[in-house]
């Protein structure tokens, strides 16, 4: 599949000397610009962690087979219904993002102080990538998606993540992604052992005030 190569991450500090860094991917057919709000938004309630950086990553721009072909930023291709995941995408993708991950350990963030997260496609990308990390991570968090390669996820989840906290949020609403396959993904971690915590609010395929409250009562605990 042919490709435009992505653009480099967007990056937020909220002070000085990061002490700790959430990395937040965008759903398909958006930027790193789509979270940025998030930030404002949560500054106040993570003081008490110390400085964060936040790092919004872009996907690269890909003809998406759902959409008739249309290029749009995405993490990986979608084929529809029925058929197969894009496999070499997501491994793809999820190389991107521990590259982004080693660079922050680079910078002097450990993987205990760093926290994956995503929304849709983004929330994806930060199941298949947390839980496979070879470093025990802070958190996970998945905003309105699933689990890619649920039957992969036992055999190749990495020891070092099985105790690290997960937060999973959904709306009921929602039509792009249907409830029961955000609650299948919470049943499959369950079900391995992993920590989840299940969140579920009454709307769409979006992110409500709610829910960032709660995110960021979860990054407060896990970076504490």
């Amino acid at each position: 599949m042919n490709t435009t190569a992505s653009r480099p991450p967007i990056e937020i500090e909220t002070g000085p000397n990061p002490r700790a860094t959430v990395l937040l991917m965008h759903g398909l057919g958006a930027d790193g610009n789509d979270f940025v709000p998030i930030v404002r938004e949560m500054k106040e309630a993570l003081a008490p962690i110390g400085p964060v950086r936040f790092v919004f990553p872009n996907a690269p721009v890909q003809p998406v087979t759902i959409n008739g072909g249309y290029a749009m930023p995405a993490w990986y291709d979608i084929l529809g219904p029925g058929r197969p995941e894009d496999e070499a995408g997501l491994r793809q993708s999820m190389a991107t993002l521990e590259g982004l991950l080693a660079r922050e350990r680079e910078r002097g963030i450990p993987s205990e102080r760093t926290v994956i997260a995503g929304f849709s496609q983004g929330c994806a990308m930060a199941l298949l990538t947390g839980l496979r990390h070879a470093s025990p991570l802070a958190g996970i968090v998945g905003l309105s998606g699933y689990l890619p390669l649920a039957d992969r996820t036992a055999a190749e989840r990495h020891a070092a993540n099985q105790a690290t906290p997960i937060f999973l949020a959904h709306g009921t609403r929602d039509n792009v992604v249907v409830l029961p396959r955000a609650e299948h993904a919470r049943d499959t971690l369950l079900g391995l052992g992993h920590a989840v915590e299940w969140h579920a609010y009454p709307m769409e395929h979006s992110v409500c005030m709610e829910e960032i409250g709660d995110i960021a009562a979860f990054l407060q605990r896990v970076l504490a």
